[in-house]
């Protein structure tokens, strides 16, 4: 059995969200699917603008997802640790970024799925502001 693992906010849910869990379900047998707990997002200098419980709702009740849990850390290796997942998914706009690299180069596996062009929670949050 393959594992797969995402994270994300998952906040103002979107098609690029749902893009991301179908493709990365269509490559594993069981998705896990880390979502960001409140306090993990205010760490990362944001605010959710949907708190956590619903989002967390939301997330399970998505056919493509297996198991939702809380994300409380952005340590990758640390998730790795606790679930023994076998591919870890992002999104592409991540590729370049350094911690995806290191946890490649200790072996595991990641795969980038595309970007939904046009898509994001911060365009939605900047035009309802």
């Amino acid at each position: 059995m393959v594992i797969g693992y995402t994270t994300g906010v998952f906040d103002l849910f979107h098609i690029g969200h749902l893009n991301i869990l179908r493709s990365a379900r269509g490559m594993c047998d069981k998705l896990i699917v880390g979502v960001s707990t409140d306090e993990l997002v205010k760490k990362k200098g944001k605010k959710a603008l949907i708190p956590f419980e619903e989002r967390i709702e939301i997330v399970r009740a998505i056919k493509y997802v297996d198991v939702a849990i809380p994300q409380t850390t952005t340590n990758k290796m640390e998730e790795w640790e606790k679930l023994h997942f076998d591919i870890i998914f992002v999104g592409d706009d991540w590729y370049a970024d350094e911690d995806w690299r290191a946890f490649e180069l200790n072996g595991l596996k990641v795969v980038y799925l595309p970007y939904t062009k046009g898509i994001s929670s911060t365009l939605r949050r900047a035009r309802l502001k």
